[in-house]
């Protein structure tokens, strides 16, 4: 699928596609459909892409569940997902993204994400279940001012 294609990011209704693409990554996806967090898919046409979601209600949020379709990979479509997404955010307060991630650091790097000691996160994101169960305790702690 050529990049030149226009990339749509829209809310997720349905977490049922989500989870399944997650576990088939080995993602967590245990806790989606608890409250404080917001899901969405990314789509070129009719077809989906990828999925994304946030979770928090400050400044500082946690990016989870990042996912581009391995068919559509080495596309750039990650790149552009991202970048909506942090628009997005930024438009809603959004002052730094953070995350967790054992095999995506050098994409988030690319982007702008610093690797961070876990205990330098703040404590709203110290006390997602991600970040204290979901990944494991060698995932990569990463953050990236964005306003």
């Amino acid at each position: 699928m050529p990049v030149s294609h226009v990339l749509k990011m829209s809310a997720l209704d349905d977490l049922a596609s989500l989870k399944a693409s997650l576990r088939a990554e080995g993602l967590p996806h245990a806790d989606l459909d608890e409250p404080g967090r917001e899901f969405f898919q990314f789509q070129i046409g009719e077809q989906w892409v990828g999925y994304v979601g946030v979770e928090g209600s400050t400044a500082d949020r946690l990016l989870r569940s990042f996912i581009v379709s391995p068919s559509s990979r080495g596309e750039g479509i990650g790149s552009q997902a991202l970048a909506l997404l942090e628009a997005l955010l930024v438009s809603r307060g959004v002052r730094t993204l953070h995350l967790l991630t054992t095999t995506a650091a050098p994409f988030f790097e690319y982007h702008g994400f610093e690797q961070c000691s876990r205990a330098e996160a703040p404590s709203v994101v110290q006390d997602s279940l991600e970040f204290r169960s979901l990944c494991p305790a060698n995932a990569s702690y990463m953050a990236k001012r964005i306003a």
